[in-house]
């Protein structure tokens, strides 16, 4: 037997794996089944001995709960200062991400991987911390119980009683590049507990009738070496697949049973689970499909057996193929399958002379996987005959069509070879044969081929029209003749088998694709339900309710079909068990539509109806597949589109309490100076009025106004942005000179520019712009406020105004330290104050934008070359201004208003 060749998209996906892991950290996880088994003193035991080794090790952070054993071994290894965050009053430590991040160790230690962060958190799990630590090329050291995986809560959950709210995607598990199984048996464990080394004397007598159960203990256990052996064997199939190893390894057994046509192949499937059963061992089932293709009673057979399969609980495949036992071989090293089950040959002895001996070839080649044939137990006769009766795969109407087929090449060949150009009469009998073949298939060809046989000797082989032969040689050539014909219409039966696989296979992968894109491309649930059922009418020609649960946890449909109660209760039904019931299955199979159940990486999604035009829609097994498959993808968006909304939702929350936090301490500080100015003065005044010159009465004085000015803008400022952020602030736009507005607004800040020259610029004749003059003037205070504020003392202040392309641009100037190049796209946001120490708390800015915005304009900032800061900001000038003659003999209650 020839070696298989590697397909190219083998190799290309072990390239694009390693460039997956090239520059990413490992992840180490020490896994148990239980708190108490010593995940934590593992992981600090390997840390001790990877700094041992020379390696820069530093503790993250790690939960020691009192444990003096644990704690000791923190000594003497490097800690990361943790980050406190406050929630509702209490102090939280957390990982400091950002500190992690700037120290850049070689190995971190981040205990609990599945722990919730406070808020206020850049991530809402610890897992998203780990991987972004792991994208900055650092290594991690983690643990993690097995109760915290997220496909198995459901199932921890009916074990123990307990639903445990932190869990952490499998993937994330899958991705890591080593799992240590930390095992302690159920007793020790127990006594751990009871010695108070794993919770306080009080919270362990609780925990022993609860969650600490022994047979608790001994199911978690067994789910955690479970996973920890399905790793495993993960593992050794990436080994093999990398290392080029097609030769099967019985490290555990598996099992594949051939499915075929006959009657006896039920029976063979029974069996063959019940050799997996004894084994303990995964059942696979494979049906070798032929490119000759099968009748309709047969493929109604196959469909039965493979759904027999599936109900006694094992994988089911289709390979398609020229060479059966090379596709059978193949697929069962790529499964490291053990051991194959086929079925008693049961033909004649004398028919391997004429065809390939299909047991005899898989033994040879067979190579370390064991070959059982078998013949199971007697099987119900009613099950076979049980299939319903469709219509023959080849009609009346294509063998009419290949007898007029015979009928045209041989008066074809009348009329223009006649009966002494033999060669060519038999050339357009084979063409005809090759015509017939390619249209209605091998039936029709073959009763082409004999009719041609007939027609050449009736009509051009002497004595005419007899069937009589009086040349012996002839006999031979119908011979060659029929054989040539037959040939030729099974190689043109194949070849049109291959191209409708073909085709089949290029549709299929198409409304994948199409499906995946389209998917892609919705925003919201409600686009991803219109996507996914408008894609599965074009494709299966059906119905499609999508059942997704509420926050109560209780499903309900949206789609193109509404169910009715019956169907909704077995929608629940489907959404309960997670198994797909209802039409063409065993369970529920007088309903209407099929359901099936939709899981993702973090469990079940919810449940797919389908509801077919055709209720045979879905009975062949390769249209379940597909439908399945299309369920996967449906899946993976929706649940991809629940985790965008929940990160909206998290940043949103995040950033919510940044700007609460932000607003109290600039506010704290912000009305805490101006007040305290405002209370010295005042006692200075009230207590020291005897004592006090007139002229430091009138200092006292000035100060307590200046700061009350100063605590007005202050709370104008904060007023006006949440005006702006609900929506609310109107602006009223009259025909306003811009001369005037400059002039009110530097006359407002008369008292803080006596130390400033100002300079302005405005060129004379400058038009009327539609503006609400008394929000454009709070833009130009504070604008200057921000420039003097920033600036030294003594520092020019340039104002300037002109005329642009149908808009008046406004400059506020300085020749200060200028904007840092990293904060100019970030200077305009709520908050944000440029350089501490200056004051204000960071509203200025953004109450500029938000006004500016409203009428229309834009603003920005920018470096000034020769050094500072540029602020400049436009209002669109939009209508016809009126002149000084209209303003002047219009009554005051008829100025004309801008647009």
């Amino acid at each position: 037997m020839n070696e298989r060749r590697p397909t190219p998209e083998e190799p290309l996906s072990l390239v694009r794996e390693e460039e997956s892991h090239r520059g990413r950290g490992q992840l180490t996880i020490f896994f148990g089944a239980a708190p108490g088994v010593g995940k934590t003193y593992s992981m600090l035991e390997a840390a001790r001995a990877a700094r041992t080794e020379g390696k820069d090790v530093v503790v993250g952070i790690v939960e020691t709960h009192g444990r003096y054993d644990t704690a000791s071994l923190v000594l003497g290894l490097e800690l990361l200062p943790r980050w406190n965050a406050k929630y509702r009053g209490v102090i939280l430590e957390e990982l400091d991400l950002n500190g992690a991040l700037i120290r850049r160790p070689t190995l971190l230690l981040v205990d609990e991987l599945a722990h919730r962060n406070a808020e206020g958190s850049r991530h809402a799990k610890r897992w998203q911390d780990v991987e972004e630590l792991l994208s900055a090329g650092i290594d991690v050291y983690t643990t993690l119980n097995v109760h915290h995986l997220d496909s198995l809560n459901d199932v921890v959950a009916q074990i123990t009683g307990v639903r445990v709210p932190e869990t952490v995607p499998d993937a994330i598990v899958e991705r890591a590049d080593e799992v240590r199984l930390i095992d302690l048996p159920p007793d020790e464990l127990l006594v751990r507990l009871r010695d108070g080394k794993v919770y306080l004397q009080a919270q362990a007598a609780h925990a022993t009738q609860h969650f600490f159960r022994k047979g608790n203990l001994i199911a978690l256990r067994e789910l955690a070496l479970r996973c920890t052996a399905e790793r495993v064997d993960a593992q050794m199939h990436a080994y093999r697949r990398e290392h080029g190893i097609e030769q099967a390894w019985a490290t555990t057994e598996r099992i594949v049973v051939c499915v075929s046509p006959s009657p006896d192949s039920e029976r063979l499937v029974r069996a063959a689970k019940r050799l997996a059963a004894s084994l303990h061992a995964p059942l696979l089932a494979v049906f070798l499909e032929r490119t000759t293709g099968l009748s309709a009673h047969d493929q109604e057979r196959v469909n039965h057996n493979l759904r027999l399969a599936e109900q006694l609980g094992a994988d089911t495949s289709t390979l398609t193929g020229d060479d059966p036992i090379e596709q059978l071989l193949a697929y069962a090293k790529s499964r490291n399958v053990t051991k194959i089950v086929v079925g008693k040959t049961t033909h004649p002895r004398w028919r391997n002379v004429l065809r390939r001996d299909f047991l005899g070839e898989l033994v040879r080649q067979s190579g370390d996987i064991d070959i059982y044939v078998i013949t199971g137990d007697g099987h119900d006769s009613s099950t076979i005959t049980a299939f319903r009766n469709k219509k023959p795969r080849w009609s009346t109407r294509a063998y009419v069509a290949s007898i007029g087929s015979v009928a045209i090449a041989t008066a074809v060949a009348i009329a223009f070879f006649g009966r002494s150009q033999l060669a060519d009469v038999v050339m357009l009998y084979l063409l005809a044969i090759v015509l017939v073949a390619m249209r209605y298939g091998y039936g029709p060809s073959m009763l082409a081929a004999v009719l041609s046989v007939v027609s050449f000797d009736f009509f051009f082989i002497a004595p005419y029209y007899s069937f009589a032969v009086s040349d012996f040689r002839h006999v031979l050539t119908f011979c060659v003749m029929f054989f040539v014909a037959a040939l030729i219409s099974g190689l043109t039966e194949r070849v049109r088998r291959q191209a409708e696989a073909a085709t089949d296979r290029e549709r299929r992968a198409a409304s994948l694709f199409s499906l995946s894109r389209d998917l892609a491309s919705a925003r919201s649930i409600d686009e991803l339900i219109a996507t996914a059922a408008d894609q599965m009418r074009d494709v299966f020609d059906c119905a499609t309710a999508l059942f997704l649960p509420d926050a109560s946890g209780a499903i309900s449909a949206s789609g193109t079909f509404i169910p009715n109660e019956k169907e909704s209760g077995v929608a629940e039904w489907v959404w309960l068990r997670e198994r797909a019931a209802g039409l063409g299955t065993e369970t529920l199979p007088a309903a209407k539509a099929l359901y099936i159940p939709l899981r993702a990486a973090r469990g079940r999604i919810g449940v797919l109806g389908v509801l077919p035009a055709d209720s045979d829609r879905f009975v062949e097994p390769s249209a379940r597949q597909l439908l399945e498959t299309f369920g996967n993808q449906i899946a993976l968006a929706i649940e991809r589109s629940l985790l965008v909304e929940t990160a909206k939702r998290t940043q949103v929350q995040v950033e919510a309490e940044q700007l609460r936090n932000s607003l109290l301490s600039s506010v704290s500080h912000d009305l805490r100076t101006p007040l305290a100015v405002v209370k010295g003065a005042g006692s200075a005044l009230v207590f020291g009025n005897d004592t006090l010159s007139p002229a430091d009465r009138l200092e006292y004085a000035e100060s307590i106004v200046n700061e009350a000015d100063r605590l007005n803008r202050l709370v104008r400022n904060l007023l006006d942005m949440t005006r702006l952020d609900a929506g609310v602030m109107q602006v009223n736009k009259e025909w306003q000179s811009i001369e005037e507005i400059v002039g009110t607004a530097l006359g407002r800040l008369d008292d803080r520019l006596r130390q400033r020259k100002i300079t302005t610029g405005l060129p004379p004749k400058l038009p009327l712009i539609p503006c609400d003059a008394l929000l454009i003037e709070q833009v130009l205070i504070n604008l200057v406020e921000n420039a003097a504020r920033y600036t030294p003392e003594g520092t020019a202040i340039e104002l300037s105004a002109r005329l642009g392309d149908g808009a008046i641009e406004v400059e506020v100037a300085d020749r200060g330290p200028g904007i840092p190049q990293d904060q100019v796209d970030r200077i305009f946001e709520k908050f944000h104050r440029g350089r501490e120490g200056h004051g204000g708390i960071g509203l200025g800015l953004a109450v500029c934008r938000g006004i500016v915005t409203a009428h229309g304009g834009r603003i920005w900032a920018a470096a000034r070359e020769g050094g500072g800061a540029s602020f400049r900001f436009t209002i669109p000038v939009e209508g016809v201004p009126p002149t000084v003659n209209d303003l002047d003999d219009a009554p005051p209650s008829s100025v004309p208003r801008a647009p």
